[in-house]
């Protein structure tokens, strides 16, 4: 049994949430290079190079970089074999609390959805815990905005809707968004389980690299298509047109009822923050 002290928490989530606000992933660097390189529309192509010197700037002056630096999603996975000495939501609160803060990053949580009362310190975090084997312990800190979440969506499709419903239902999802969610988008699609779990799925799907495929050469397929749909919609970068108003797809499953397909939507700006350490 490995012992792991509070504090440890506190400060790993601390850092996360100023290195995830400051700090874009590579792959979504990677991600907007090759769109720049792969863009003809002048228009399109400039507002690609302003992300790129804007995500430049956050890090080399340890700023935000986007205002909206989200709600906290932590995620953690927790060996079996680990016990916590203290309560582990506070260590995470309280690293949240300490990285808002320290980091000069705007709190946007509010005590009730709505009273509509600001908590001051950005907490609490949005809590999700993996048990896994073994003593190890991950966290992951995802900030997420509200442009990109409030264009978010789930429905509970039925089998006969099969593929083409799925597809109709992401597709349909990125266009009415247009352009509020700030693309070139990430978008995270989450099919099975039921509507809790799907809507989950959506959101861990964010996690994962722009460029990584799927596992399973169907649904790997599945994003490659429903990524160059949602390009050929011509929102592209904020909204002025465009070969690219999506960096990636990606999509998590698991099983489900015999009777249902339920299918959740998540999506991300260019912006996609996320960052893990290992404790």
């Amino acid at each position: 049994m490995r012992k792991i002290q509070r504090a440890e928490i506190t400060k790993a989530v601390r850092e996360l949430c100023i290195d995830a606000n400051v700090r874009l992933p590579k792959d979504v660097c990677g991600a907007i290079d090759f769109a720049i390189k792969n863009e003809d529309y002048e228009p399109a192509k400039n507002t690609l190079e302003l992300l790129v010197e804007n995500y430049k700037i956050a890090e080399k002056n340890k700023v935000a970089i986007c205002q909206d630096t989200g709600l906290a999603c932590v995620f953690i996975e927790i060996g079996q074999e680990v016990y916590v000495e203290g309560n582990i939501e506070d260590a995470i609160n309280e690293g949240v609390r300490q990285g808002y803060h320290d980091g000069f990053l705007r709190k946007s949580c509010v005590a009730d959805p709505l009273r509509r009362v600001n908590t001051n310190d950005n907490t609490p975090a949005m809590i999700y815990y993996d048990i896994v084997d073994g003593d190890g312990f991950k966290i992951t800190v995802a900030p997420k905005g509200f442009g990109s979440e409030n264009m978010s969506a789930i429905k509970m499709l039925v089998p006969a809707d099969g593929i083409e419903g799925v597809k109709k239902f992401v597709i349909d999802t990125v266009f009415n968004a247009g352009p509020n969610p700030c693309p070139p988008i990430v978008v995270g699609v989450g099919i099975g389980g039921t509507f809790d779990k799907a809507a989950l799925m959506a959101k861990k799907a964010l996690l994962k690299n722009v460029d990584e495929s799927n596992p399973d050469p169907f649904y790997a397929e599945l994003e490659k298509e429903l990524l160059e749909e949602i390009n050929h919609l011509g929102i592209g970068p904020q909204g002025f047109g465009g070969k690219t108003t999506a960096l990636g797809v990606n999509i998590l499953t698991m099983p489900t009822h015999i009777a249902g397909l339920p299918c959740a939507v998540n999506i991300n700006c260019h912006a996609t923050r996320h960052k893990s350490k290992e404790i």
